[in-house]
């Protein structure tokens, strides 16, 4: 049905005149768009704006690809294996799934950046950037920081492709497996909607790996979506964690958990901060 979202924005007929609304829809939604027409008789619709800003494809902080991605989704296989699904697929698909990332820090990538004061940090990585949404909010937001996205060597490709210019020299690529490989030094690290995935010995793993690697007063970033202490909510996260138990070895965690996680690792002076958006702030300090 996003068609329709789309249709309604630019349309300047009323919904119930076929034939302005075929011409318009163009040739490939002729058929949606006629079923549609003939449920909807002579009544006038058109979008709200909370449709006009999420639902249409040509709105920046349209949440198309994201929604399109999941409703065409589904994995039943080892999170190892589900994440290689999602990279040997055609590039096609790859982009999707890419694009349906970024779309989520058109939202709320910037409130989680400024939850905290990162201008200290000037070197950052963004380990798992993907598409790298996040990482241009960030050099966005701290102009004078520099952003490295470390992800698979495919990923980077189709990010370097495809969503980051190549006249973007604040943000530059470091191709590799964090679990594997060696993670550079650095400031600051952003781990975003990447430790939800995992049990808590591979977070622990990989939260020891970047503390080794961090400088001394440098620091981690954790971008989630955290539960409330006693795990009563909110209802989008206890949704959340549940896709993840199906999909994945992890689950969503609250701040207690994370903060655990990161004690054990080696940090300390750990803050939270809520955004009053689907995703929330934890900096962890060395």
């Amino acid at each position: 049905m996003f068609f329709c979202f789309c249709l309604y924005t630019t349309a300047t007929f009323p919904f119930g005149d076929k034939h302005h609304a075929v011409q318009q829809a163009g040739q490939a939604d002729c058929i949606h768009i006629s079923k549609f027409i003939h449920l909807i008789s002579l009544a006038y619709y058109r979008n709200t704006e909370i449709s006009n800003l999420y639902l249409t494809k040509s709105s920046p902080k349209s949440q198309y690809h994201i929604m399109m991605y999941y409703s065409n989704t589904s994995c039943a296989l080892p999170i190892a294996d589900c994440f290689a699904a999602v990279w040997v697929r055609s590039e096609e698909e790859m982009l999707k799934f890419m694009a349906g990332q970024n779309s989520i820090w058109s939202i709320c990538g910037r409130d989680v950046l400024a939850a905290f004061d990162l201008s200290p940090f000037r070197h950052i990585y963004d380990l798992g950037g993907g598409g790298g949404a996040l990482a241009q909010a960030c050099v966005s937001v701290y102009p004078n920081s520099t952003v490295t996205i470390y992800d698979l060597p495919k990923v980077v490709q189709v990010a370097k492709e495809w969503f980051v210019p190549s006249e973007e020299h604040q943000i530059t690529f470091h191709k590799g497996d964090f679990f594997k490989d060696s993670i550079p030094e650095a400031d600051l690290y952003i781990l975003s909607k990447i430790l939800h995935d995992w049990d808590d010995d591979k977070c622990k793993q990989l939260l020891a790996k970047v503390h080794k690697a961090c400088k001394p007063g440098g620091g981690v970033l954790l971008v989630e979506s955290l539960l409330n202490e006693d795990k009563s909510g909110p209802l989008e996260t206890q949704l959340y964690s549940l896709n993840m138990l199906v999909q994945t070895e992890g689950k969503e965690r609250t701040p207690a958990e994370y903060r655990n996680l990161l004690q054990a690792a080696g940090f300390t002076e750990i803050q939270v901060k809520r955004t009053g958006k689907l995703y929330d702030a934890i900096l962890g300090r060395k």
